[in-house]
């Protein structure tokens, strides 16, 4: 019993004195914060300006397939999605004036509706509402709600300018 007590006293002597030892241990570095994550938002782009000469009236950008309706120099509708005719019965470009309305005008050349008629250059050329995938027989297609705007904010003598 004698050596189980010596033992025992031996190994609680080594385990002490492994525990109290000083460590040599090199410090950890200090961490780099990690780097703000960036937003994976896109900064918003600003629709396109009038390419138009016009401060109250209608712009129209054939390139854009785009309409604009102004008041004192100020967009107060648009950029708004356009649709216009085929090479052979193209959009005219120009500058014109808003000739007559029509909220419920039918073509008597093509049998077709045409509501929200703005009448703007000859041969009955108009914005009116109009599927915007479908060529038009030279007029400017608007959506339906976009088409009632132009019908309500254009007056007879407004500026028209398609470019």
């Amino acid at each position: 019993m004698r050596g189980t007590g010596v033992l025992t006293l031996l190994g609680l002597t080594l385990v002490t004195a492994a525990c109290s030892a000083p460590r040599e241990t090199t410090p950890s570095p200090i961490a780099e914060p990690a780097p703000l994550a960036r937003s994976t938002t896109p900064t918003p782009v600003p629709p396109p300006s009038p390419p138009c000469a016009v401060t109250t009236g209608a712009c129209v950008s054939l390139a854009q397939r785009l309409a604009w309706l102004l008041r004192d120099g100020h967009v107060v509708r648009g950029p708004v999605p356009a649709g216009f005719g085929p090479p052979d019965q193209a959009t005219p470009p120009g500058s014109f004036h808003v000739v007559w309305k029509d909220r419920e005008h039918r073509s008597s050349d093509y049998g077709t509706d045409m509501p929200n008629s703005v009448f703007f250059a000859a041969g009955g050329i108009a914005f009116h509402a109009g599927p915007l995938d479908a060529p038009s027989h030279g007029c400017v297609h608007l959506t339906a709600a976009d088409s009632a705007a132009f019908f309500d904010s254009l007056n007879v003598g407004d500026a028209v300018e398609v470019r």
